[in-house]
């Protein structure tokens, strides 16, 4: 349940991101909350990741699921039209929410849930242009991370034991993502078993003001999705290619990205983000229509600013000659 003033923060990272993910070349795209089962029986989330969806909806014969994952919407948005390697790559973008079957034991405040919005993004490209394209997502997760002063570690994540693919397919795909690292001279670890079951991920630790780590931003690098979805593109030789998909988050789950704020700032956020920027005290209940004007003006330029209609009563009560000496 986001309250109002935790709605404020929460929209002002998020229109924050979105311009900045518009000037860096993405397109803004909507999926639906519930999907056909079938799509996550392609993608491989029934068989490797069913235990943490919630369970079928049957509607007419056909079975469908709350998502647990943006990524197939985002799929089916690509293959809705024959794509061409000049249209590549395509940097496609969604603040959607999404549903896992998180255990009662784990559930954790805003830090953990089992409805979150993801700021996911997939990006669809040739093989060539993988490396440029994680490059470039490194950017993007330094400008975005830098924004709200978050210091942060990067561990490149590993074929877990349930995974989609050959050792080959992940091994070249881990090599990949290690090479653009080290090309940068940005220093990580490894952490053997964490990638997801279609890639191995960079996954970023958000250190907090008290020193702890969040999992937030991911850049994962997906060979497997585009095969068992048959996803194609025309080549410069005019026959089909498969392309590559890569998935990022840049704050991971919006809850939890805003109750790390909360932690990181101990409450006190910067101006841009804070609830209330302009508190208007009144001297008494005389003063509340002058105050209710300036309220007016400000918001009129996208100020958020309140009247403390308490500050008017109290300070009623206190005698005119001690009012009479006020500034």
């Amino acid at each position: 349940l986001w309250h109002p003033k935790g709605a404020v923060i929460r929209n002002e990272v998020e229109q924050y991101e979105q311009e900045l993910i518009l000037r860096h070349g993405y397109v803004l795209v909507y999926t639906p909350h519930v999907m056909s089962e079938r799509l996550f029986e392609i993608s491989g989330h029934m068989e490797n990741f069913a235990e943490d969806m919630f369970g079928a909806i049957e509607v007419e014969g056909s079975r469908f699921r709350p998502k647990p994952m943006n990524c197939p919407g985002h799929i089916a948005i690509y293959q809705a039209r024959q794509q061409s390697y000049r249209d590549l790559p395509i940097r496609m973008a969604e603040f959607g929410t999404v549903y896992r079957y998180e255990r009662s034991g784990v559930l954790h405040g805003m830090l953990r849930v089992r409805g979150f919005t993801q700021d996911d993004a997939h990006v669809f490209c040739t093989p060539d242009q993988v490396p440029d394209e994680v490059g470039r997502l490194l950017d993007l997760v330094h400008e975005m991370l830098s924004t709200f002063g978050y210091p942060y570690t990067i561990e490149l994540a590993t074929r877990p034991e349930k995974a989609l693919g050959s050792p080959e397919e992940w091994e070249k795909a881990q090599e990949v993502l290690a090479g653009v690292l080290e090309s940068r001279g940005d220093e990580y670890k490894i952490d053997e078993g964490g990638g997801a079951f279609y890639g191995p991920k960079l996954d970023f630790k958000l250190i907090d003001a008290i020193g702890r780590k969040w999992q937030g931003p991911t850049v994962q690098l997906d060979f497997n999705l585009p095969d068992r979805f048959d996803m194609e593109y025309v080549g410069e030789d005019n026959e089909p290619h498969r392309p590559v998909m890569l998935h990022r988050v840049l704050v991971g789950s919006m809850e939890r990205f805003v109750g790390g704020l909360i932690e990181h700032y101990a409450g006190e956020f910067p101006l841009w983000l804070a609830p209330e920027q302009v508190r208007v005290l009144p001297l008494s209940d005389d003063q509340l229509d002058y105050a209710d004007a300036i309220v007016s003006r400000l918001r009129a330029v996208d100020i958020r600013a309140t009247v403390d209609r308490k500050q008017g009563k109290l300070n009623g009560k206190v005698k005119n000659a001690q009012l009479d000496k006020v500034p």
